[in-house]
């Protein structure tokens, strides 16, 4: 047995969602909820098939996030995760249709953090142990801190005063 971390690669602004699921009918289904969630998505999906040829599978409605997709899959090689990259939304729009695919066991993390996945590789293949998502805490917040968080969740739209 060994451990081993793949760094998720991808641009700054781009969001991430890792997970599990169970059947190569996830990638078409995780398809339509992430189309059905939010009108003119533009995303990658890859998912990693555990049994029989083993291909990384993929969909979505960007060229440039569908090689995310696959890219940062295919590095993972880990049966039957999946991995969403977000172009135009967040994960907060999407969690909710994604975690209602019957197929989906678990999401590991939903970012636009750097993150960091730890697996480990067996004879059999690769499984996934857990996710580095972003930084060490540096402290508590202060009022000025506490001020600001609410001020952003207001700009993006999700509390209104």
């Amino acid at each position: 047995m060994e451990l081993l971390t793949v760094k998720i690669e991808k641009p700054e602004t781009v969001n991430v969602i890792l997970g599990q699921s169970h059947f190569i009918k996830t990638v078409e289904d995780i398809h339509e909820a992430l189309v059905s969630a939010v009108p003119g998505i533009e995303f990658g999906l890859a998912f990693c098939e555990a049994s029989g040829p083993a291909l990384v599978r993929f969909s979505g409605t960007s060229d440039d996030m569908i090689d995310l997709a696959k890219a940062n899959a295919i590095a993972l090689s880990a049966g039957h995760c999946f991995l969403v990259f977000l172009e135009n939304a967040f994960p907060i729009n999407v969690l909710s249709n994604i975690k209602s695919v019957p197929e989906v066991c678990r999401i590991f993390c939903a970012s636009a953090n750097e993150v960091e996945v730890i697996l480990v590789e067996t004879e059999q293949g690769r499984g996934i142990l857990g996710v580095v998502d972003g930084e060490k805490s540096k402290g508590i917040e202060s009022d000025e801190d506490i001020a600001d968080r609410y001020a952003l969740l207001r700009k993006f739209g999700y509390k209104l005063d």
